[in-house]
Protein backbone atom coordinates (compact mmCIF):
# COMPACT_ATOMS: atom_id res chain seq x y z
CA UNK A 1 0.00 0.00 0.00
CA UNK A 2 1.07 3.56 0.15
CA UNK A 3 1.80 5.11 3.04
CA UNK A 4 3.05 8.93 4.18
CA UNK A 5 5.64 7.82 6.39
CA UNK A 6 7.95 9.56 8.94
CA UNK A 7 10.81 8.17 8.25
CA UNK A 8 12.93 10.63 10.14
CA UNK A 9 12.74 13.37 12.82
CA UNK A 10 11.14 16.32 10.08
CA UNK A 11 11.06 14.01 7.40
CA UNK A 12 7.85 12.59 5.31
CA UNK A 13 8.13 10.69 2.35
CA UNK A 14 5.34 8.86 -0.37
CA UNK A 15 6.32 5.32 -0.08
CA UNK A 16 5.57 1.67 -0.63
CA UNK A 17 5.18 -0.37 2.90
CA UNK A 18 3.14 -3.74 3.16
CA UNK A 19 -0.62 -3.69 3.60
CA UNK A 20 -1.46 -4.91 7.22
CA UNK A 21 -3.27 -8.09 7.88
CA UNK A 22 -6.15 -7.85 10.48
CA UNK A 23 -5.31 -10.30 13.60
CA UNK A 24 -8.10 -11.66 16.27
CA UNK A 25 -10.83 -9.58 17.27
CA UNK A 26 -9.81 -6.81 14.85
CA UNK A 27 -9.94 -5.13 11.48
CA UNK A 28 -8.39 -3.85 8.55
CA UNK A 29 -9.72 -0.26 7.43
CA UNK A 30 -9.29 1.17 3.79
CA UNK A 31 -8.72 5.09 4.80
CA UNK A 32 -11.07 7.33 3.13
CA UNK A 33 -9.50 10.53 4.70
CA UNK A 34 -7.29 11.64 7.84
CA UNK A 35 -7.09 14.95 9.05
CA UNK A 36 -3.94 16.75 9.94
CA UNK A 37 -3.68 17.77 13.19
CA UNK A 38 -1.53 19.79 15.08
CA UNK A 39 -0.11 16.68 17.47
CA UNK A 40 0.99 15.32 14.00
CA UNK A 41 3.10 18.30 13.53
CA UNK A 42 4.70 18.17 16.79
CA UNK A 43 5.70 14.18 16.55
CA UNK A 44 7.25 14.93 12.88
CA UNK A 45 9.34 17.68 14.50
CA UNK A 46 9.96 14.81 17.00
CA UNK A 47 8.72 13.12 19.63
CA UNK A 48 9.09 10.33 21.96
CA UNK A 49 5.86 8.51 21.62
CA UNK A 50 6.94 7.43 17.90
CA UNK A 51 9.97 5.76 16.58
CA UNK A 52 10.68 6.25 13.07
CA UNK A 53 9.64 5.27 10.46
CA UNK A 54 6.07 5.37 11.76
CA UNK A 55 2.70 5.89 10.27
CA UNK A 56 1.03 8.83 11.93
CA UNK A 57 -2.85 9.98 11.80
CA UNK A 58 -5.39 9.54 14.33
CA UNK A 59 -7.88 11.96 13.13
CA UNK A 60 -9.18 9.37 10.26
CA UNK A 61 -12.29 7.72 8.69
CA UNK A 62 -12.92 4.81 6.47
CA UNK A 63 -14.45 1.71 5.36
CA UNK A 64 -13.90 -1.75 6.97
CA UNK A 65 -11.74 -3.41 4.51
CA UNK A 66 -11.14 -7.09 6.11
CA UNK A 67 -11.99 -8.38 9.61
CA UNK A 68 -10.12 -11.09 11.47
CA UNK A 69 -10.48 -14.23 13.56
CA UNK A 70 -13.34 -13.38 15.85
CA UNK A 71 -14.60 -10.25 14.60
CA UNK A 72 -18.08 -9.59 13.84
CA UNK A 73 -17.93 -10.27 9.96
CA UNK A 74 -21.53 -8.16 9.71
CA UNK A 75 -18.89 -4.65 9.94
CA UNK A 76 -17.45 -5.63 6.69
CA UNK A 77 -18.24 -2.91 3.97
CA UNK A 78 -19.09 -0.51 6.62
CA UNK A 79 -17.88 2.96 6.18
CA UNK A 80 -16.83 4.10 9.98
CA UNK A 81 -14.57 5.71 12.41
CA UNK A 82 -13.01 4.36 15.67
CA UNK A 83 -11.40 5.21 18.82
CA UNK A 84 -7.65 4.79 18.55
CA UNK A 85 -6.50 3.23 22.04
CA UNK A 86 -5.85 -0.65 21.26
CA UNK A 87 -6.75 -2.85 23.77
CA UNK A 88 -3.29 -4.21 23.32
CA UNK A 89 -1.98 -0.77 24.81
CA UNK A 90 -0.93 2.13 22.33
CA UNK A 91 -3.05 4.10 19.54
CA UNK A 92 -3.51 3.87 16.56
CA UNK A 93 -1.59 7.17 14.72
CA UNK A 94 0.85 7.18 17.63
CA UNK A 95 2.32 3.97 18.39
CA UNK A 96 0.26 2.02 15.48
CA UNK A 97 0.17 3.29 12.08
CA UNK A 98 -2.97 5.39 11.33
CA UNK A 99 -4.61 7.36 8.82
CA UNK A 100 -1.39 8.32 7.20
CA UNK A 101 -1.97 5.01 5.18
CA UNK A 102 -3.58 3.82 3.18
CA UNK A 103 -5.39 0.98 5.26
CA UNK A 104 -5.11 0.56 9.03
CA UNK A 105 -5.47 -2.12 11.66
CA UNK A 106 -7.74 -1.51 14.98
CA UNK A 107 -9.97 -3.27 17.42
CA UNK A 108 -13.47 -4.34 16.12
CA UNK A 109 -14.79 -3.20 19.24
CA UNK A 110 -13.55 0.21 18.97
CA UNK A 111 -15.36 0.84 15.50
CA UNK A 112 -18.67 3.31 14.94
CA UNK A 113 -20.04 2.03 11.56
CA UNK A 114 -21.55 5.25 10.28
CA UNK A 115 -25.13 5.85 8.81
CA UNK A 116 -24.47 5.27 4.62
CA UNK A 117 -24.12 8.34 2.56
CA UNK A 118 -21.99 10.71 5.90
CA UNK A 119 -19.50 12.53 3.92
CA UNK A 120 -15.93 10.66 5.11
CA UNK A 121 -14.21 13.87 4.86
CA UNK A 122 -16.38 15.23 7.52
CA UNK A 123 -16.01 11.70 9.39
CA UNK A 124 -12.46 12.52 10.11
CA UNK A 125 -13.03 15.12 12.81
CA UNK A 126 -14.94 13.04 14.52
CA UNK A 127 -11.92 12.76 16.52
CA UNK A 128 -11.28 16.38 18.13
CA UNK A 129 -15.20 16.53 18.26
CA UNK A 130 -14.96 13.34 20.60
CA UNK A 131 -12.16 15.36 22.78
CA UNK A 132 -14.42 17.98 23.22
CA UNK A 133 -17.54 16.01 24.14
CA UNK A 134 -15.28 14.26 27.08
CA UNK A 135 -13.64 17.96 27.81
CA UNK A 136 -16.89 19.14 28.54
CA UNK A 137 -18.31 16.10 30.24
CA UNK A 138 -15.89 16.62 32.57
CA UNK A 139 -16.23 20.57 33.11
CA UNK A 140 -19.82 20.23 33.59
CA UNK A 141 -20.28 24.33 32.66
CA UNK A 142 -22.41 25.95 34.26
CA UNK A 143 -25.76 26.00 32.71
CA UNK A 144 -26.94 29.73 31.51
CA UNK A 145 -24.06 30.98 32.90
CA UNK A 146 -21.96 33.18 30.04
CA UNK A 147 -18.66 31.02 28.62
CA UNK A 148 -15.56 31.99 27.14
CA UNK A 149 -13.27 29.94 24.99
CA UNK A 150 -9.82 31.29 24.23
CA UNK A 151 -8.35 29.68 21.22
CA UNK A 152 -10.08 29.61 17.68
CA UNK A 153 -8.64 26.39 16.24
CA UNK A 154 -10.78 23.25 15.81
CA UNK A 155 -10.81 22.00 19.43
CA UNK A 156 -11.72 25.76 20.30
CA UNK A 157 -14.21 25.64 17.44
CA UNK A 158 -16.14 22.73 18.30
CA UNK A 159 -16.08 24.01 21.70
CA UNK A 160 -18.05 26.92 21.14
CA UNK A 161 -20.18 24.99 19.08
CA UNK A 162 -20.96 22.44 21.89
CA UNK A 163 -21.17 25.12 24.76
CA UNK A 164 -23.73 27.53 22.68
CA UNK A 165 -26.40 24.44 22.84
CA UNK A 166 -25.79 24.66 26.62
CA UNK A 167 -24.78 28.16 27.66
CA UNK A 168 -26.56 31.28 27.38
CA UNK A 169 -23.88 33.12 25.33
CA UNK A 170 -20.04 32.10 24.15
CA UNK A 171 -17.72 34.31 23.80
CA UNK A 172 -14.84 33.37 21.46
CA UNK A 173 -11.01 34.92 21.71
CA UNK A 174 -8.64 33.59 19.17
CA UNK A 175 -5.80 35.30 16.35
CA UNK A 176 -6.96 35.15 13.20
CA UNK A 177 -9.84 36.75 11.50
CA UNK A 178 -11.38 33.65 8.84
CA UNK A 179 -11.65 31.55 11.99
CA UNK A 180 -13.42 33.55 14.66
CA UNK A 181 -15.89 34.63 11.60
CA UNK A 182 -16.46 30.51 11.36
CA UNK A 183 -16.80 30.88 15.55
CA UNK A 184 -19.60 33.39 14.99
CA UNK A 185 -21.40 31.30 12.49
CA UNK A 186 -20.95 28.20 14.81
CA UNK A 187 -22.36 29.88 18.03
CA UNK A 188 -20.38 32.53 19.28
CA UNK A 189 -22.18 35.58 19.89
CA UNK A 190 -18.81 37.60 20.67
CA UNK A 191 -15.75 37.14 18.77
CA UNK A 192 -12.63 38.40 20.14
CA UNK A 193 -9.18 38.93 17.70
CA UNK A 194 -6.32 39.62 20.83
CA UNK A 195 -3.85 40.94 18.36
CA UNK A 196 -6.35 44.05 18.25
CA UNK A 197 -7.55 43.91 21.72
CA UNK A 198 -3.55 44.38 22.95
CA UNK A 199 -3.02 44.61 26.83
CA UNK A 200 -6.72 45.70 27.41
CA UNK A 201 -8.32 42.34 26.68
CA UNK A 202 -8.75 40.91 30.07
CA UNK A 203 -10.60 44.62 31.16
CA UNK A 204 -12.90 44.27 28.18
CA UNK A 205 -13.50 40.71 28.34
CA UNK A 206 -14.53 40.83 31.79
CA UNK A 207 -15.33 37.30 33.95
CA UNK A 208 -17.25 34.19 32.85
CA UNK A 209 -18.35 31.12 34.93
CA UNK A 210 -17.38 28.85 32.62
CA UNK A 211 -13.97 29.01 30.79
CA UNK A 212 -12.52 26.68 28.44
CA UNK A 213 -8.32 27.03 27.11
CA UNK A 214 -8.27 25.30 24.07
CA UNK A 215 -5.44 27.14 22.29
CA UNK A 216 -2.45 24.93 24.08
CA UNK A 217 -1.15 28.75 25.10
CA UNK A 218 0.61 29.47 28.68
CA UNK A 219 0.00 32.83 28.31
CA UNK A 220 -3.55 31.97 27.40
CA UNK A 221 -3.90 29.91 30.40
CA UNK A 222 -2.95 33.36 32.21
CA UNK A 223 -5.84 35.00 30.73
CA UNK A 224 -8.39 32.27 31.42
CA UNK A 225 -7.04 32.54 35.04
CA UNK A 226 -7.72 36.68 34.78
CA UNK A 227 -11.34 35.84 33.08
CA UNK A 228 -12.75 33.05 35.72
CA UNK A 229 -15.40 34.60 38.14
CA UNK A 230 -16.02 33.05 41.31
CA UNK A 231 -16.64 30.02 41.38
CA UNK A 232 -15.82 29.34 37.96
CA UNK A 233 -14.76 26.21 36.24
CA UNK A 234 -11.71 26.38 34.12
CA UNK A 235 -11.11 23.69 31.59
CA UNK A 236 -7.94 22.94 30.11
CA UNK A 237 -8.25 21.30 26.63
CA UNK A 238 -4.85 22.64 25.07
CA UNK A 239 -1.58 20.93 24.94
CA UNK A 240 1.19 22.90 26.88
CA UNK A 241 4.30 20.93 26.28
CA UNK A 242 6.52 19.80 29.02
CA UNK A 243 8.56 23.17 29.50
CA UNK A 244 5.13 25.23 30.58
CA UNK A 245 4.73 26.06 34.28
CA UNK A 246 1.63 27.59 36.05
CA UNK A 247 2.35 30.75 37.46
CA UNK A 248 -0.80 32.43 39.60
CA UNK A 249 -1.02 33.25 43.04
CA UNK A 250 -2.72 30.43 45.04
CA UNK A 251 -4.71 32.06 47.15
CA UNK A 252 -6.71 33.50 44.09
CA UNK A 253 -7.37 29.56 43.94
CA UNK A 254 -8.63 29.78 47.25
CA UNK A 255 -10.76 33.01 47.78
CA UNK A 256 -12.54 32.23 44.26
CA UNK A 257 -13.22 29.02 44.97
CA UNK A 258 -12.01 28.12 41.02
CA UNK A 259 -12.76 24.14 39.72
CA UNK A 260 -9.13 23.82 37.49
CA UNK A 261 -9.86 20.76 35.37
CA UNK A 262 -7.85 19.38 32.96
CA UNK A 263 -9.24 16.84 30.09
CA UNK A 264 -6.74 14.11 27.58
CA UNK A 265 -8.28 12.92 24.80
CA UNK A 266 -11.35 11.37 24.92
CA UNK A 267 -13.28 8.36 26.15
CA UNK A 268 -15.56 5.58 24.93
CA UNK A 269 -18.43 7.38 26.22
CA UNK A 270 -17.49 10.21 24.50
CA UNK A 271 -17.39 8.46 21.07
CA UNK A 272 -20.66 7.85 21.09
CA UNK A 273 -21.84 10.83 21.56
CA UNK A 274 -19.84 12.92 19.64
CA UNK A 275 -20.76 10.04 16.20
CA UNK A 276 -24.31 11.25 17.37
CA UNK A 277 -24.13 14.80 16.92
CA UNK A 278 -22.33 14.42 13.79
CA UNK A 279 -24.40 12.16 11.94
CA UNK A 280 -27.34 13.94 13.47
CA UNK A 281 -26.45 17.01 12.10
CA UNK A 282 -26.21 18.63 15.18
CA UNK A 283 -22.45 19.47 14.67
CA UNK A 284 -21.54 20.37 11.26
CA UNK A 285 -17.80 19.38 10.84
CA UNK A 286 -17.48 19.81 7.04
CA UNK A 287 -17.40 23.20 7.87
CA UNK A 288 -14.32 22.90 9.60
CA UNK A 289 -12.52 21.14 6.40
CA UNK A 290 -11.84 24.01 5.05
CA UNK A 291 -9.09 22.26 2.75
CA UNK A 292 -9.14 18.90 1.38
CA UNK A 293 -5.98 17.64 -0.48
CA UNK A 294 -5.41 13.97 -2.15
CA UNK A 295 -2.84 12.19 0.01
CA UNK A 296 -0.47 12.59 -2.18
CA UNK A 297 -0.24 16.00 -1.46
CA UNK A 298 0.39 15.73 1.81
CA UNK A 299 3.65 18.09 1.58
CA UNK A 300 1.17 21.06 0.55
CA UNK A 301 -1.46 20.24 3.10
CA UNK A 302 1.55 19.95 6.14
CA UNK A 303 2.64 23.51 5.13
CA UNK A 304 -1.01 24.76 4.72
CA UNK A 305 -1.40 23.15 8.53
CA UNK A 306 1.93 24.59 9.43
CA UNK A 307 1.22 28.12 7.92
CA UNK A 308 0.00 30.81 10.75
CA UNK A 309 -0.52 33.10 7.27
CA UNK A 310 -2.94 29.99 5.64
CA UNK A 311 -6.81 30.38 5.70
CA UNK A 312 -6.68 26.71 6.78
CA UNK A 313 -9.06 25.43 9.37
CA UNK A 314 -8.72 22.14 9.23
CA UNK A 315 -6.84 20.61 6.40
CA UNK A 316 -8.05 16.68 5.31
CA UNK A 317 -6.30 14.15 3.12
CA UNK A 318 -8.21 12.51 0.83
CA UNK A 319 -7.42 8.48 0.27
CA UNK A 320 -10.15 7.55 -1.95
CA UNK A 321 -8.95 9.89 -5.05
CA UNK A 322 -5.56 8.31 -4.35
CA UNK A 323 -6.53 4.98 -4.50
Amino acid sequence: MKAIVNAAVGVLEWADVPTPEPGPGQVRVRTAACGICATDVEMIDGDPRTTCPAILGHEWSGTVDAVGAEADRSLLGRPCVASNVLAAGGEVGFEHPGGYGQFLVTDAANVRPLPAGYPLTAAALIEPLAVCVHGLSRMDPHSGADALVLGDGPIGLLTVCLLARETDRVVLVGGRDRRLALGGKLGAAEVVNYHQAGPGLVEALGRFGSVVEASGSAAAMTTALACAAPRAKVLALGDYGSAARADFAWNDLLHNQWELIGSDASDEASWDRAVALATGGIVPLERLATHTLPARRFAEGMALARSRASEAVKVVLDWEGDQ
